[in-house]
């Protein structure tokens, strides 16, 4: 695994942290915190997309970061466990592996500017 796709999972590592953050941010610290972990996340997306393809990481990034926020829902604020809910997330997580698997790993160069 390349250093570009470690970016993805970082930035997917990020996105939990928004996206909690966007629910239940209350206060200017919690802001903070979910204004940097968004602006850490896209900006790992972003150079991540100058060398991968685009289509792929963003399914990569979206699918780790829903599995990730269901996780963090569940472990950590309450939410019910539901087997359809759990069965839905590992067969997502199915079609990301996938797609990271049929990718090839050699980057791509970016549009110039």
């Amino acid at each position: 695994m390349n250093k570009d796709w470690i970016k993805v999972m970082i930035a997917a590592f990020f996105e939990v942290f928004w996206v909690i953050g966007l629910k239940h941010a209350n206060d200017v610290w919690t802001w903070t915190g979910t204004i940097i972990s968004i602006v850490i996340s896209f900006y790992l997306l972003i150079m991540a997309g100058r060398k991968l393809p685009v289509g792929t990481v963003y399914a990569v990034f979206v699918g780790m970061g829903t599995a990730g926020t269901v996780l963090s829902e569940v472990l950590f604020f309450g939410e019910p466990i539901k087997i359809a809910k759990i069965l839905l997330i590992l067969l997502l997580l199915a079609g990301v592996i996938g797609l990271k698997l049929v990718t090839e790993d050699k980057t791509q160069e970016g549009a110039s500017s």
